[in-house]
């Protein structure tokens, strides 16, 4: 089973979308989606570039990502230490697909 997904987010003044006049619909999915996962027992790390730009910098593959294709990439999702999707949050049919993958190869 998938035991740790981080997603690493663009800037912005939070993660949760629900900041400003117009939340955005995708951050509070993904926001619904990783506190789902969470309750199933996956751990669940979201860090932020305004807000912790030393995780960035921490995990060798993002940092590299960050410095060969700079701020574009994000958002990024890592699943069990490796990069799994850029550029956009993955959809709920992909966090459960790991999820399957995970417990068949288990």
């Amino acid at each position: 089973m998938v035991k740790k997904i981080e997603v690493y987010d663009p800037a912005m003044c939070c993660s949760s979308g629900l900041c400003g006049p117009a939340p955005n619909k995708e951050l509070t999915r993904v926001a619904a989606d990783l506190k789902r996962l969470a309750k199933r027992g996956v751990e669940v790390r979201r860090y932020g570039l305004s807000q912790e730009p030393a995780a960035f910098l921490s995990q060798e593959d993002v940092k590299r990502l960050l410095l060969e294709k700079g701020q574009d990439i994000l958002p990024l999702t890592v699943v069990d230490g490796q990069v799994r999707l850029t550029e956009r949050y993955p959809t709920t049919v992909e966090f459960e697909t790991w999820l399957d993958a995970a417990r068949e190869n288990a």
